[in-house]
């Protein structure tokens, strides 16, 4: 590895200032050993580096592996610029619930001769790519999930959503979420979706508060198109991806979800159980 391009949350470092050491002390030991360090504009700010601060297309094309420190909006952030170029993305939880991050700031110094060594693994994870009617940037990525909602205080959505081009289910609701392996432990989650491997072939499709007791999540294959549809012109109806591309879908649209031919490609440094993080992270070890 020679090049690292490093994605500062610099809402946590402003927050957790003590963390900045522990982001400057990654820097200096990834250049000891001969690497080439570039960091986010907003971060080499915070840090003082403004030189060696790239836009992230710039930071994406120059880096061979991406080093993303804060939570899972931050990695999630990092998946959408590596995918595109298969760059693997090493996640450092600054403190936050991180889901998705490997290790814990306090455990990077320990996994640094490892990663400079090449001692690690690669966890390819699925992702969707989204279209829209009204979009003019397509697709977009995502890793966790596509969420059709309404903004603002609005009535309820009337949905329609079809999978390979068959009519699933029609429904009034807050919204629904398609869903990767990955992300059916996020929003999917939350709205009462089912929990899956992060290696099992299929996507989670979940309504959102739906306004009828006999809609569920329904767990399909992951190669299906999935397409979802307003029966009732909605001006409030917006698709969000991975929870901050956020695109207003007009009276007449169409959102077509399927699998992304990129994957997200996590870096491994240790022996972590997908069952021992479900342990941890939702107490299910506690009475």
């Amino acid at each position: 590895m020679k090049t690292a391009g490093i994605i500062v949350n610099t809402t946590r470092l402003r927050e957790q200032p003590e963390m900045a050491a522990q982001v400057r002390t990654t820097i200096d030991t990834l250049r000891r050993h001969g690497g080439t360090v570039w960091l986010d504009v907003d971060g080499a700010r915070m840090l003082g580096v403004d030189d060696q601060g790239r836009p992230d297309d710039e930071l994406a094309a120059r880096a061979e592996i991406v080093i993303a420190f804060g939570g899972d909006g931050t990695i999630l952030r990092a998946a959408r610029l590596a995918a595109r170029r298969g760059i693997p993305i090493l996640g450092v939880n600054l403190g936050g619930f991180g889901f998705l991050a490997e290790i814990s700031a306090d455990d990077l110094p320990g996994a640094l001769p490892d990663l400079l060594a090449g001692h690690y693994e690669l966890d390819e994870r699925m992702m969707l790519q989204v279209q829209t009617d009204h979009a003019e940037e397509q697709p977009w990525l995502a890793l966790n999930d596509v969420v059709v909602t309404k903004s603002g205080v609005a009535r309820v959505l009337r949905l329609r959503v079809l999978v390979n081009g068959e009519h699933l289910a029609s429904y009034p609701a807050d919204g629904v979420i398609v869903a990767t392996p990955t992300g059916s432990t996020a929003y999917s989650l939350s709205a009462g979706g089912p929990i899956l491997h992060p290696s099992v072939d299929a996507l989670v499709i979940t309504p959102i508060c739906p306004h009828t007791f006999n809609a569920r999540s329904v767990v399909v294959d992951g190669d299906a198109a999935v397409e979802i549809a307003l029966t009732v012109p909605s001006p409030e109806a917006i698709a969000t991806v991975d929870g901050r591309v956020g695109v207003p879908l007009g009276e007449s649209w169409q959102v077509r979800v399927r699998r992304a031919p990129q994957t997200t490609r996590f870096v491994r440094v240790r022996n972590s159980s997908f069952y021992g993080i479900l342990r941890t992270k939702l107490a299910w070890g506690e009475r």
